[in-house]
């Protein structure tokens, strides 16, 4: 029976030896070709005849096998899970075939031969194309077409050929010059144009080859370079500087571009051309005769070209310009000359004297020119012999000098030539000529220059001819009918002095030149060891070389400006740089254009200067008789202030604020209001001493005080307040007016007009009574006295009410019977020892008993009736030393000096009178205003 059973199932199944499937990625079924199918030789017979499983070799294959209909042997091919093409795109194992045994329980089943089956997963587009940058930056010069300008790339993430391949790119963004073909390069469609467009951003998708685009497009830039030029780039045509702020950086990102050319030097050259602003450059618009006391030159010059004035009228013909800063400049058109006065002439011209003037001069005209004379020492008449003369001649400076045979009887050394390029440039320069006989130097803003040519000649033969000098020409004054002037000059002078005596030194003149501006290097140290720098005097031109571009480039953005003027010359500074590019083995290979800037100067915040003080001063006549005379402008006070707009946080409220500013001063005038000054009872002065230690000289006449020279204004504060004024006899005198004013800058910036007004206190009757309560403001000072400040103040500001007048009358009251009480006993007490010739000297100067009215600030004594009577005990003690009061007086600048004997004796017999009589105390009046 068993034999029987195994003769049933005598065949194996069978099978293809070899199978292709393709199977869709993310299916299950696989499609076979051939299709899957077992046959059996064993059929129709059951279970033998029938195909009961296909089993898959191979643990990595994904895929398992399932009989469709065990009698025709049909089965399926599935994928046990998803397949991705992205993972594995084909897959090779093993499948066989198994029938169904010979019974029902499957046993002695038989199986096929091995067959190879082949899968391929097939690919799905499921990925969008993605570029392998976040953006694409390229750069093209202007005026030139591109094949390609980049290329941008994008890829796609599906398995196949046909979803992963980019077959075309796409520019999104419209109107734009540029076009992309299928494999990412962009290129121009036309020129493109720097000075239109310095760049483009355009937005690129692409497309895979299922037609699926980029999610996101990506951003190209392309910039637009102009057509490579050498030259220096990143520089700014206008600097603005703010007045104050120190070196500031002209150029900080400059750097110069030579296309790449080799270079072996390069040269460049920085000019600021300030020729515009006053006298060349920003210098200190002090006068002449201020700036040579800072820069401690020698005293005695005289000013042959001062402003026109009373005094100096022999310049008021001239044609002048205040130029900038109240710069005071003469302009000859070859038709003004001015005769100086023997007066002024210098007499004592030695060996040794000094000539300094600036001047700006140009080519003379025509052919032959003739001889320009700027300062000429001739003969007045019957002869023309010149003396000494500084004149141009054909762009040469000459000086001449003339010697007498009274001092040497020798061929000697008679003209001195110079010839410059300064002399007719047409900018302002500053000579000086040194004359140490026989030898003479020219100094050219501060620059040594010996003399090319010098001729000699014989002395000049003595004679009693008087001689004229003279500026802007030369005096002729015989030998023709009609003396006149001859050698015009045509130009600009300022400042001509003359100093005998003595020369001048090469210090002194490069201080008295000196520019405030100029050109400037930040961090010398960081400069490479290979750059080679030089400024010229003035600073105003910069020379650098160097071999490496690099090294010359930091060098350039270090190159600064700079103006330590406190208060500058607003207005434009040109810069102006030319540079010079050696190669190797060639001198010049590439060709720098020059670069033409500016620097603005922003106008400074302007100060403000004022004077205050007691508009009034009231003084007993007896203090205005005294040597030392009174000091009207004792509590004065000079402040400066400017507008400062300070920066504040964004949103807050901007609000200028005003800034007390400390600088110097050049002159403050008192000037006499009304008549001038009697000289024969009136006087005012300053004492020497209270010039001594300071910058400052003064010059006073009968039109007022003049005090000069460059100072800070505490010490003007101090010398103000020692100016003294004085009237010996005040009997007819009311009130004399006073105005004081100030400078900074020769009068660039000006001082409010302070107007003071000196009054004289006569005797007063007994019903006149004053409330210094109410006036004590117009001639005192109160704010030397700290407790009261805040009493005084609410005075000022409003009418005390009812209750304070009627205590403060009290008060008064009580202290004028006190006085009176006192004033009695000590007048009775001095009664016996009155002489009557005494009282009839002066009868001015009598007190009256029975008129007499002592009246009392209470505001200031605050001490009481007690406090009043100690006074009235310190003044006398005080009235004793009036001896050490007139030897203070010595040292007093004054016009006073012409007094007679008799008038002096007057007031020592006020003073002996004064005493008996026991006279208040004149500090009672206003303590303030004395210095002793």
């Amino acid at each position: 029976m068993l034999q029987n059973v195994y003769q049933l199932n005598k065949h194996k199944p069978w099978i293809e030896t070899s199978y292709h499937g393709v199977i869709p990625e993310n299916t299950a079924t696989v499609l076979l070709d051939p299709p899957l199918v077992a046959l059996d030789k064993d059929a129709p017979v059951p279970y033998a005849g029938e195909i009961c499983a296909f089993k898959v070799h191979g643990e990595e294959a994904p895929f398992e096998a399932e009989v469709l209909n065990r009698t025709s042997g049909e089965g399926v091919l599935r994928a046990k899970g998803p397949v991705d093409c992205e993972t594995q795109k084909e897959y090779t194992f093993i499948i066989q075939a198994y029938d169904c045994g010979a019974g029902a329980n499957g046993a002695s089943w038989k199986k096929s031969h091995k067959a190879v089956v082949h899968v391929q997963v097939d690919d799905v587009n499921e990925f969008s194309p993605v570029f392998r940058e976040p953006e694409y930056h390229a750069a093209v010069t202007e005026g030139k077409i591109y094949d390609s300008i980049l290329q941008v790339e994008a890829w796609d993430q599906d398995c196949s050929p046909q979803y992963s391949q980019i077959c075309n790119y796409d520019i999104v963004t419209s109107d734009t010059p540029f076009a992309i073909d299928r494999n990412g390069n962009i290129r121009n469609t036309q020129h493109l144009n720097y000075d239109n467009q310095q760049g483009y951003t355009i937005m690129v998708t692409a497309f895979d080859c299922g037609q699926k685009r980029a999610t996101e497009s990506v951003a190209v830039h392309i910039d637009v370079k102009p057509v490579c030029k050498p030259g220096w780039q990143g520089w700014n045509k206008r600097v603005d500087y703010e007045p104050g702020t120190g070196s500031k950086q002209l150029f900080p990102r400059m750097h110069l571009e030579t296309c790449d050319g080799p270079l072996s030097a390069v040269r460049a050259v920085v000019e600021l051309q300030t020729s515009h602003i006053g006298k060349g450059c920003d210098r200190e618009t002090y006068s002449e005769k201020s700036l040579q006391k800072l820069c401690g030159a020698a005293s005695g010059s005289t000013d042959l070209l001062p402003a026109p004035s009373s005094s100096a009228n022999w310049t008021a013909s001239l044609l002048t310009d205040s130029g900038r800063d109240s710069d005071l400049i003469f302009h000859f058109d070859g038709r003004q000359a001015a005769n100086v006065p023997e007066r002024v002439v210098p007499q004592n011209l030695t060996d040794q004297f000094t000539i300094a003037t600036w001047m700006k001069h140009g080519p003379s005209p025509g052919l032959r020119a003739e001889k320009e004379t700027l300062l000429c020492n001739s003969d007045k008449t019957e002869m023309n012999r010149h003396h000494y003369s500084l004149y141009v001649h054909n762009c040469r400076l000459v000086f001449l000098l003339r010697r007498d045979f009274t001092q040497v009887d020798t061929f000697r050394p008679a003209e001195f030539h110079w010839k410059l390029e300064q002399i007719c440039d047409k900018e302002w320069h500053y000579y000086v000529i040194n004359v140490e006989f026989p030898a003479v130097t020219l100094f050219v803003d501060g620059m040594t220059y010996e003399p090319y040519l010098v001729t000699d000649d014989w002395p000049i033969h003595p004679s009693s001819i008087d001689t004229q000098l003279t500026v802007g020409a030369c005096w002729q004054g015989g030998e023709i009918n009609t003396p006149r002037f001859t050698q015009y000059f045509r130009g600009s002078l300022s400042g001509l002095t003359i100093r005998p005596g003595k020369i001048e030194t090469q210090k002194v003149i490069s201080c008295l030149q000196a520019c405030k501006e100029g050109l400037d290097i930040n961090s010398l140290e960081t400069l490479g060891k290979d750059i080679k720098f030089h400024f010229n005097p003035a600073q105003s031109v910069l020379v650098m070389e160097g071999e490496d571009l690099e090294s010359i480039t930091t060098a350039m953005t270090k190159v600064s400006y700079i103006n330590s003027r406190q208060f500058p010359t607003a207005g434009l500074r040109r810069l102006h740089i030319t540079t010079t590019v050696q190669c190797f083995g060639e001198d010049t290979c590439i060709s720098i254009p020059d670069i033409k800037a500016v620097v603005m100067v922003l106008p400074p915040s302007e100060p403000r200067i004022t004077i205050t003080g007691s508009d009034r001063l009231i003084r007993p006549v007896v203090d205005l008789r005294r040597a030392v005379g009174v000091a009207p402008f004792q509590d004065l006070r000079i402040t400066s202030t400017v507008t400062k707009s300070d920066s504040v946080p964004l949103g807050a409220v901007h609000r200028p604020g005003i800034l007390e500013v400390m600088h110097n001063l050049d002159y403050c005038d008192v000037l006499v209001i009304g008549d001038e000054l009697d000289p024969e009872h009136e006087s005012l002065a300053i004492p020497h001493s209270s010039l001594m230690g300071k910058h400052l000289d003064a010059t006073n006449s009968t039109s007022g005080i003049s005090i000069y020279g460059v100072d800070s204004m505490s010490h003007y504060e101090e010398a103000l307040r020692q100016v003294r004024y004085r009237n010996w006899r005040p009997a007819t005198l009311m009130n004399r007016r006073f105005r004081l004013t100030c400078s900074e800058l020769n009068g660039r910036y000006t001082s409010n007009e302070f107007n003071l007004e000196v009054s004289a206190l006569h005797n007063s009757g007994p019903v006149e009574h004053v409330n210094h309560m109410a006036v004590q403001s117009q001639y005192m000072r109160p704010v030397h006295h700290p407790l009261m400040v805040h009493t005084v103040n609410s005075h000022i500001s409003g009418t005390p009410p009812a209750a304070t007048v009627v205590i403060v009358i009290c008060i008064a009251a009580l202290v004028v019977i006190v006085v009176l009480g006192i004033y009695r006993l000590h007048s009775t007490h001095q009664d016996g020892s009155r002489s009557d010739e005494d009282r009839a000297k002066d009868p001015e100067t009598d007190w009256d008993d029975s008129t007499l009215t002592i009246t009392v600030n209470p505001m200031e004594n605050v001490g009481g009736p007690q406090a009043v009577e100690n006074e009235i005990r310190e003044g006398e003690a005080e009235d004793e030393d009036d001896e050490d009061e007139d030897e203070l007086a010595g040292n007093v600048l004054s016009a006073d000096s012409d007094d007679s004997d008799e008038t002096e004796e007057e007031e020592e017999e006020v003073e002996r009178e004064v005493k008996r009589e026991g006279k208040p105390n004149s500090k009672h009046w206003d303590r303030s205003s004395i210095t002793y």
